[in-house]
């Protein structure tokens, strides 16, 4: 029998298990059942729950492939004791299972209830009580508690909080919002959407992988799409209206950062880092995406892709009101809901039509930059989404034109995704694309534009397998180019040896029958960039996947 656990997690928001906050961990066993593992826990947990007086929290699980998540929920307060609770109750089990004897149970629960003394804060959980009660939007982490987003918000010190009867509840108001997921596009639909509100005239905050922006200012550069992030940005005076970009990651880590967001988006679900957190198949990585219908008010809505299979399946779990969108105006689903007057977003004869009962306008997509003429159908899809959302948002059609049709594709609106450049007669397109599903439709663009000579330089990170990068080689070997560049990626290794990526790639390039005079190797990708800008003649098509450097490329093309 094996039994093993990774570090357990504070969850501080609605998760994949619950509504509530808590604690969670995921347990890999082999030679028991996962019913026998989640009954001992359970007993163990419910004895701990006794101990603490946890009267009102409740347990979770689930299974996936090789092992099981195992989560209570618990007071917003007591998270690190949440946190001890879990593992002392995993290792109960463990020694149970494994029949080892457990000396010190005595000394862990009671030490337990001196770390939960430690951690309450009366004060702060009453005035979240209070919040709840009065419907006012909160935020809280470890150190600050705060009323109200945006221009109203105010923040105090966990440690200094306010009386209740010195609180104006009345002057704190919620800034519009949304949640922004998926496994492409997301970064891209953040950025429209937060073009769009500016031509509204609202001063739109973004969270996103790539930054922290209030309006035209970058707070902070860096991975910004988990709680840590949405909880800058809504306590910002400045922000008006906040699109959050949430990865899987922070979903699974933490958690949702609030539970009140009048709108979300889910662009769509590929397979893309599957076997973290107990995510192994497409289907529970749509389930850990749809984790943002747990965060809308009772009115929000949802914005789903309707061309989608995971989020058609998902879409039966929710309560929340469905803006549909597809590149089809013949899908079932967005047909069922003209009939019934809801809002949708298709796509038919070269135009984007948005239709929500007797109210409709459309736009070509010729007027949309981003869209390449049309020939960029991920983009076309990421607009109808925004579309969606904004208009769930209630911004309005003259913003939301204004907005398509000003966001370009150049790297100052939209760094990293889909941007081109004219480089001595060339067309280079420079991407962060960096899955098969991503790749691929940058490659089915790319391709549409006519060439006399392709070129194309991509690398792997390390933490992918060898079959997963062989399966993205097959796909840039869609583009059927004169010639391949492989750059390494030193800040991408992830345990692999230089130059071990490079060379396997190099390896099955060969054995898919393509010869070793159209392949080259580089040590970064601003090198293979420069090694690319040497050959390139007039009427090339260039293909930079740049999943590194991309500042420093974008300097040399401009």
């Amino acid at each position: 029998m094996t039994l093993n656990f990774e570090e357990v997690r504070r969850i501080t928001g609605p998760n994949l298990l619950s509504q509530k906050p808590g604690a969670l961990v995921d347990a890999y066993i082999e030679g028991v059942s996962h019913e026998v593992v989640w009954q001992c826990w359970q007993k163990n947990m419910s004895d701990i729950f006794e101990w603490l007086d946890w009267q009102q929290e409740s347990l979770y699980y689930r299974h996936f492939s090789g092992g099981i998540s195992l989560s209570i929920s618990a007071p917003i307060d007591a998270l690190y004791t949440a946190c001890q609770a879990v593992e002392l109750g995993w290792l109960l089990s463990e020694a149970q299972l494994l029949s080892r004897p457990f000396s010190d149970k005595k000394y862990r629960f009671n030490e337990l209830k001196t770390h939960l003394s430690d951690e309450v804060n009366p004060e702060l959980m009453a005035l979240i009580a209070m919040a709840n009660d009065k419907g006012v939007s909160y935020l809280v982490d470890d150190d600050y508690f705060s009323l109200g987003t945006g221009g109203t918000c105010q923040v105090w010190p966990v440690t200094e909080l306010p009386l209740s009867k010195n609180i104006q509840w009345s002057s704190y108001q919620k800034v519009p919002a949304a949640f922004i997921t998926g496994t492409n596009g997301k970064s891209t639909s953040v950025r429209l959407a937060s073009t769009i509100a500016r031509c509204a005239g609202l001063r739109a905050g973004v969270t996103s992988t790539d930054f922290i922006r209030v309006g035209e200012t970058i707070l902070d550069t860096g991975d910004y799409s988990g709680p840590g992030g949405a909880r800058i940005l809504l306590r910002h005076p400045d922000t008006e209206i906040a699109f959050l970009e949430v990865a899987r990651g922070g979903l699974l880590r933490r958690g949702l950062p609030v539970s009140d967001n009048q709108a979300a988006l889910i662009t769509n679900i590929a397979a893309d880092h599957l076997g973290q957190y107990g995510i192994n198949t497409v289907p529970e990585l749509a389930e850990a995406k749809f984790i943002v219908d747990k965060g809308l008010t009772d009115s929000g809505v949802l914005v789903l892709n309707a061309d989608d299979n995971e989020l058609v399946r998902l879409s039966a779990t929710t309560e929340h009101t469905i803006c549909w969108f597809s590149m089809d105006k013949h899908n079932s689903l967005i047909q069922t809901s003209l009939s019934n007057g809801a809002a949708v977003v298709f796509f038919h004869e070269q135009h984007i039509h948005f239709v929500d009962g007797e109210y409709a306008f459309s736009v070509a997509v010729n007027d949309i930059a981003m869209t390449f003429n049309g020939t960029a159908a991920y983009n076309v899809r990421n607009a109808m989404g925004v579309i969606g959302l904004c208009r769930a948002l209630k911004l309005g059609e003259d913003a939301i034109l204004k907005g398509l049709k000003a966001f370009g594709s150049d790297p100052y609106d939209n760094p990293g995704r889909g941007n081109r450049y004219q480089y001595h007669g060339a067309e280079v397109i420079v991407d962060f694309a960096h899955n098969q599903h991503s790749m691929s439709a940058v490659i089915e663009m790319a391709k549409k534009i006519p060439a006399k000579r392709r070129l194309v330089m991509f690398s792997h990170a390390g933490d992918r397998s060898n079959q997963e990068m062989i399966e993205l080689t097959d796909e840039v070997a869609k583009f059927a180019a004169d010639e391949y560049i492989i750059a390494e990626l030193e800040s991408y290794l992830r345990g692999r040896e230089l130059g071990e990526i490079p060379t396997l790639v190099k390896k099955h390039l060969s054995d898919i029958d393509i010869s070793e005079d159209q392949i080259a190797i580089s040590n970064s990708p601003l090198a293979g960039a420069k090694y690319a800008l040497t050959k390139i003649r007039a009427g090339d098509v260039v293909l930079l996947f740049a999943l590194d450097e991309r500042d420093e490329i974008h300097q040399l093309l401009v």
